[in-house]
């Protein structure tokens, strides 16, 4: 039997920017429907604003709600704001309380107190529920959409808690477990609960619960989810009483949403918190302009440095030939130990009272790799200019490395310490001081053994 081969998704690409480049609503639509939901993602992403809104016009109710839940919160918005509120407010009333609240954070106050008012009055209260807590609490992100059991329960009583909760609760397969004040007791998983005698007690089947409070950093919590590879982390309330649960699936999200964040910040630009081809060019130009500004800025700090040693540069022509090696390895020194340090704060490898053990740590690696470079550096420009040339190169890049280890490996821990983001701290603001520093370590180097 010969299979009709199937479309690529770069063939329906092309078929979908056609029909809608005619503004041809059928043929929209008979490329759009038979894409699975995954890929019916992926292209809306690739599409502008417009013809975005219109290609998702297309889409069965069921599939609509579907692919806009699965969305990024901003392409949400986008799209709020291109349909007619009727079909919005049927859609928003699908969202679980924590996808609504991710899109309520994105849309302008007016628009989303009607949304907030069309709900009905339980869901409305479960979306007030995450909406009480602050943008970096994992009380923000967490479902309030929960089975519960009881300890005096029987495993019938629970597997009849779970059918009746099977449409709305976010995670059935870990089962918190409450006393009457609703305070967390214990966990359950619906395996050993399938697997248990229809009348053994929960309380004899329920282990110790690991959670955490409503007020906790979401990217700590999250980690915390990752780190203790449970399906589901219960939160609570200062007094213990069961808030909502972080699902890993929603923690591993947020992981990656951070780690994005940090790659961007460390590169010196914004994130863009949406799909590249989706994001307008002026804001693309916003998330680099302001970082290339201050580096700008900074780098005037560079040829201030360069100036007060024009003299010496003006005896020694050839000193100015090592500058862009001594700038660059600085950096690149500095940037690695930055790097490493900010992903060890995002596992809890360290922490910012680690600084002194992180400091003497990067001294030493700093001294090794300047010993390492010094040397060569040392053998190759002794051969190429003369041995004076060759001991000023080796002895900076001695002092530049061990210098930018050691600041690149405590700016990330003092940014955590003072609540900032530590990829700020790190890579953009390491390079710009380590190539003012690593110039003047250069210079005087160099004026102290060449007599200058």
């Amino acid at each position: 039997m010969i299979k009709t081969p199937t479309t690529s998704f770069e063939e329906n690409e092309v078929q979908l920017a056609k029909a809608l480049a005619a503004n041809d609503l059928a043929a929209t639509s008979k490329v759009f429907h038979p894409l699975g939901v995954s890929e019916s993602i992926e292209q809306l992403e690739r599409l502008n604003t417009f013809d975005r809104a219109l290609a998702y016009r297309t889409l069965p109710k069921d599939k609509a709600v579907e692919v806009f839940e699965r969305l990024d919160a901003s392409l949400q918005a986008d799209l709020v704001s291109s349909l007619q509120e009727a079909d919005v407010a049927e859609v928003f009333a699908e969202l679980s309380p924590d996808d609504r609240v991710a899109l309520l954070d994105e849309l302008p106050a007016s628009v989303a107190n009607r949304l907030i008012l069309g709900l009905n009055a339980k869901e409305r209260a479960l979306t007030s529920t995450v909406l009480g807590y602050s943008q970096g609490a994992v009380g923000r992100y967490m479902s309030p959409e929960f089975v519960i059991t009881h300890p005096e329960m029987t495993a019938t009583e629970t597997l009849a808690r779970v059918r009746a909760q099977l449409d709305d609760a976010e995670s059935i397969y870990t089962i918190p477990v409450t006393d009457v004040g609703r305070r967390l007791v214990g966990v359950v998983s619906l395996r050993d609960v399938l697997r248990a005698d229809p009348v053994a007690m929960v309380k004899d089947l329920m282990k110790k619960p690991i959670s955490v409070p409503a007020t906790l950093d979401v990217e700590e919590a999250a980690r915390y989810c990752a780190d203790a590879k449970v399906l589901v982390l219960p939160i609570v309330d200062a007094e213990e009483r069961l808030v909502g649960i972080l699902t890993v699936d929603d923690a591993l999200q947020i992981l990656e949403d951070a780690e994005s964040e940090d790659a961007a910040r460390s590169g010196g630009t914004e994130p863009l918190r949406r799909p590249y081809l989706a994001t307008p060019v002026r804001s693309i130009v916003r998330a680099r302009v302001v970082w290339l500004l201050v580096l700008a800025l900074g780098a005037t700090l560079t040829v201030k440095v360069i100036g007060t040693f024009e003299a010496a540069l003006d005896e020694q022509v050839v000193l100015s030939l090592f500058i862009p090696l001594l700038i660059g390895t600085g950096g690149n020194t500095g940037n690695q130990a930055a790097t490493t340090i900010t992903r060890a704060l995002a596992l809890g490898d360290v922490r910012p009272r680690d600084v002194l053990k992180v400091f003497l740590r990067e001294v030493r690696v700093g001294a090794l790799l300047g010993l390492l470079l010094g040397a060569l550096g040392f053998a190759i420009s002794s051969l190429s200019f003369s041995v004076p040339i060759g001991l000023v190169i080796g002895l900076t890049l001695l002092g530049v490395c061990t210098m930018a280890a050691s600041i690149g490996g405590m700016m990330p821990l003092l940014g955590k310490a003072v609540r900032a983001d530590p990829a700020v701290f790190s890579n953009p603001f390491i390079s710009t001081f380590v190539d003012a520093t690593g110039l003047i370590i250069y210079f005087l180097i160099a004026t102290s053994i060449l007599g200058l």
